[in-house]
């Protein structure tokens, strides 16, 4: 799949915002914290995509109600979906000058109820974009930071209608930063957040 970028101003995939908030203390105190482990930007890109897959719990996974949208408030409160989860992810690899873009799939729910948009990230590296999924791992899910080739969660299944989409975003989709924003807890966003965009 061709990734498309949104806007081609490369600039825009290392900006900071109110979601994507990497000139906050606690995303740079963090992002200092894991360069100092490494020696160059790819391992720095890889050690932030575990520390944010592995040491943030997806909160559907641990049972937190807490909904997060912010990428210091995902750090702080170490919780957030698939979507808070790829926005501190993108801060981090932002605070170290990394071009990230957020992207999305629209995939069934776990229990086959119905479609819901999934949040990833894109890592720009050697002139090109690779998609990364840093939801968490779990029994059936083995996700993988990689250059070369993609390891992601899921693959979309085209016969439940489940898609990829190519536009690499350099803030949220707005309907999913609504439905995250408007909700008051994890139950109530997973009626409200959107099935396709």
């Amino acid at each position: 799949m061709e990734l498309i970028q949104e806007t081609p101003d490369l600039s825009a995939y290392l900006a900071a915002s109110e979601v994507i908030d990497h000139h906050h203390p606690l995303v740079r105190e963090t992002a200092a914290r894991l360069a100092s482990t490494v020696d160059d930007s790819y391992a720095y890109a890889r050690a932030a995509y575990e520390f944010v897959r592995d040491g943030i719990p997806h909160s559907a996974d641990s049972g937190d109600p807490r909904v997060t949208w912010r990428a210091s408030d995902v750090l702080e409160q170490g919780t957030g979906i698939c979507h808070a989860k790829a926005h501190a992810l993108a801060a981090l690899l932002r605070a170290e000058d990394i071009p990230t873009a957020l992207c999305y799939q629209s995939l069934m729910h776990d229990d086959g109820s119905a479609l819901c948009v999934h949040g990833l990230i894109a890592v720009r590296f050697d002139g090109a974009w690779h998609r990364q999924d840093c939801r968490g791992n779990k029994p059936g899910v083995d996700s993988q930071f990689s250059l070369e080739g993609e390891h992601l969660a899921w693959v979309p299944d085209p016969e439940s209608h489940e898609t990829d989409y190519s536009v690499l975003y350099a803030e949220p989709h707005p309907a999913v930063l609504r439905a995250l924003k408007a909700a008051p807890d994890r139950e109530y966003l997973w009626k409200t957040l959107p099935t396709a965009l």
